[in-house]
């Protein structure tokens, strides 16, 4: 990255360091990480969704435009690596888990990551043109605050993605996972159907288009025009 990407990432408005949450703060269910490395598997098949998913995440990003993103849940920054091989972008990613925050910085550097809930964001309102939240609504006990707060920081686009269901737990079982949990990946505490999180969605955001890489749902939101402008 040249020193004046680099600068321009450590421009964007971090508001307070985020104390590292304790194991009580966090939503009940919670899980750090992913429990199946989906970015790094040699399956072929899921290697082909993993793919098809991204492709759709980069093709509403390039309709979001954005100059600067904030991710939430990034985890170790794959999809960070997904969306933007070349670290172009003013980027900073978060996450609940220090765990995930230290590999991220060792595993993606050039790029700024620090701890953070998705509901308490260390950023000011209208900071950043995209704030995406993908795979992190189905971890929450509360995504509706977790979406008020990605509209809080943005002043352009929010990018959110979450397993389709119940067709992902369908798949689950037809593979032979997680037969006691009825198919539910570990850590999943929501359930969207495509209808419930374009209304999810909505209550605070205009959709702006959607997609529908098998098996999920990923959604481009804007900003309304009156909030943008306050």
């Amino acid at each position: 990255m040249g020193a004046d990407r680099l600068a321009a990432v450590n421009r964007l408005p971090v508001a307070t360091p985020v104390a590292q949450q304790s194991a009580g703060a966090r939503p009940e269910g919670f899980v750090s990480g992913n429990v199946y490395d989906k970015y790094g598997t040699r399956n072929p098949l899921y290697r082909a969704l993993m793919r098809r998913f991204l492709a759709a995440c980069r093709g509403l990003l390039a309709i979001a435009e954005p100059r600067s993103l904030v991710e939430v849940g990034c985890g170790p920054g794959d999809l960070a690596r997904g969306l933007d091989p070349e670290a172009t972008l003013p980027y900073v990613g978060t996450d609940l888990s220090l765990v995930q925050v230290f590999a991220a910085r060792r595993l993606r550097p050039g790029r700024r990551f620090v701890p953070a809930a998705a509901s308490q964001l260390p950023f000011r309102d209208r900071s950043v043109d995209l704030v995406v939240a993908c795979e992190v609504l189905e971890h929450l006990d509360d995504p509706e605050a977790a979406l008020a707060e990605a509209a809080r920081v943005s002043r352009g686009h929010v990018l959110v993605s979450v397993p389709w269901e119940p067709v992902w737990r369908l798949l689950n079982l037809a593979r032979g996972a997680y037969w006691g949990a009825l198919g539910n990946t570990p850590g999943h505490v929501q359930r969207f159907s495509r209808r419930a999180l374009r209304r999810l969605v909505s209550r605070r955001l205009d959709l702006v288009a959607e997609r529908r890489p098998f098996p999920w749902t990923v959604l481009l939101a804007r900003k309304r025009a009156a909030a943008a402008q306050r």
